[in-house]
């Protein structure tokens, strides 16, 4: 009978999602308003249904962005999403808005200096993707309104990466970003690993793409939106669940 118990105890730890086997994790969502929540960008429409936000794509206006209110460092954040078929969507992290044109000169992917303009209001940084066509990146890392693409799923060596993705359902992300290591997986498949030092700290803002008139009100789905903050040292991954 203990042996049972036992077993049904660690059946029911590895079910869980991997922040719930972690402490220190708090929610960025509290599950019924979006305080702490600011929008930029385009007017995409962001709603809270039950214990979800769901974004709604509106034609003919920018990317829209679900914002932090506050900046975040060295953390990890673990959510759960699930996107129509036809949408293309994104998770900011270490992103930045400004409330007026600036013009900064940053590293290019070549690593040469590179000057970049942004207009007010417009949403910059990176990106985790979500990507349910059939190019399949999501969990690649681009950098939006900046360097373009800094991590893509090319290639054999990331057939497993692109596969980790499942449409019509929802999918675990996980992102860790760690001084200049950024991480991600989804569905505890590892998917990219980037080094770049360009920024440290920045917002977290969930994406609502652009869209042509054909593609308004599809939907982008969020919850359990989790994050850990953390001193400068991340475990290498989603940990093991006890036995």
């Amino acid at each position: 009978m203990k042996l049972a118990r036992a077993n049904f105890v660690s059946l029911l730890l590895t079910a869980l999602p991997s922040s719930a086997q972690e402490t220190g994790f708090v929610p960025l969502f509290d599950g019924h308003s979006l305080t702490g929540w600011v929008q930029h960008g385009g007017k995409a429409k962001y709603a809270i249904e039950g214990d979800t936000i769901v974004g709604t794509s509106v034609a003919n206006t920018s990317n829209s962005f679900l914002c932090t209110d506050r900046e975040y460092g060295d953390f990890i954040l673990e959510l759960d999403l699930k996107v129509d078929n036809e949408l293309n969507s994104g998770i900011q992290i270490r992103s930045h808005v400004f409330d007026k044109p600036t013009v900064q000169e940053l590293k290019n992917p070549a690593g040469k200096m590179e000057t970049y303009k942004f207009p007010a209001d417009r949403v910059h940084g990176y990106q985790v993707e979500i990507d349910p066509s059939d190019r399949a990146w999501s969990g690649g890392i681009y950098d939006e309104a900046r360097r373009g693409w800094l991590y893509g799923l090319e290639g054999d060596d990331r057939q497993a990466a692109r596969q980790a993705f499942k449409k019509d359902e929802w999918n675990h992300y996980r992102i860790e970003a760690v001084g200049p290591s950024i991480k991600t997986w989804i569905n505890d498949v590892s998917v990219a690993d980037l080094t770049d030092d360009v920024d440290a700290s920045g917002l977290i803002a969930l994406q609502v793409h652009a869209v042509e008139n054909r593609l308004a009100g599809k939907q982008v789905r969020w919850r359990n939106i989790q994050i850990k903050e953390l001193d400068g040292d991340a475990p290498a991954g989603p940990q093991a669940a006890p036995h």
